[in-house]
């Protein structure tokens, strides 16, 4: 059976992206055609090849960071792929990882900035390629007007973007940030038919079925990807937005 469509998603890396793109490109889970991109190219293809050896759907690596110019020319490549010839984008998936700790007298401003650039700017930027693409695909006919649904764009977040700790003001301010763009987006494209959600991961995520999986303690990267590929079979009359995923024993 063919793949039913594509999935992208950035942050693809071995602790929890690969987990999720596996679920999403199995064809009797998600049946997807996949283009995973990240910034180390090694770890990327490792990745990528590992993804395809449990699917015989397409699985594809383009490397790059978030910057606007390199997620701009990964998006070309994409289109213009051999490998998704036909196919049209059903879920894109940003799942940057960000990480930031330091007392705040002590942080510059330079490094405050950057932090916001580089997680809050790429998620600007990786979103405006996929509604583009969306509506280079499907129209822009909203769903009052027969339009349907294009696509579903999730965004993985953390805690951090509804609270934060001491030494955190950079973490927390761009996980923040990346939420309140989400809210933006649904708001300003769900009566077009783009679905955006917002998860926060409250826990770890990791790409095992063990001992910590099995009691509670850390979440499976493929349930994960099983929640991300609901998400993404919504239909317009119930879209969920935002959605907490959690281990049982994770404290809330």
């Amino acid at each position: 059976m063919p793949p039913s469509g594509l999935a992208i998603l950035i942050g693809a890396g071995p602790t929890s992206g690969a987990g999720i793109c596996r679920i999403l490109a199995h064809p009797s889970h998600g049946n997807l055609a996949v283009a995973v991109l990240a910034r180390n190219s090694d770890n990327l293809n490792a990745v990528a090849k590992g993804i395809r050896s449990s699917t015989p759907n397409p699985v594809e690596a383009f490397p790059t960071d978030t910057s606007p110019e390199k997620l701009s020319k990964a998006f070309s490549d994409i289109r213009s792929h051999s490998s998704f010839k036909g196919l049209k984008l059903k879920v894109a998936v940003f799942h940057v990882k960000h990480a930031s700790k330091k007392p705040f007298l002590e942080e510059s401003h330079s490094d405050f900035t950057e932090s916001l650039n580089t997680y809050v700017g790429g998620a600007m930027a990786f979103s405006k390629e996929v509604v583009r693409m969306l509506f280079d695909q499907h129209g822009q006919i909203l769903l009052a007007d027969g339009g349907g649904k294009k696509g579903t764009l999730i965004f993985t977040g953390t805690l951090g973007a509804m609270r934060t700790n001491a030494n955190f003001a950079a973490y927390g301010a761009s996980r923040s940030g990346a939420r309140s763009l989400a809210q933006a987006l649904a708001k300003e494209y769900s009566p077009s038919g783009i679905h955006v959600v917002h998860t926060i991961a409250n826990g770890g995520i990791k790409d095992e079925d063990g001992e910590a999986q099995h009691q509670g303690k850390v979440m499976k990267a493929e349930s994960v990807g099983k929640t991300y590929l609901w998400l993404a079979n919504q239909e317009p009359d119930l879209w969920t937005h935002e959605l907490d995923l959690r281990p049982a024993q994770e404290k809330f």
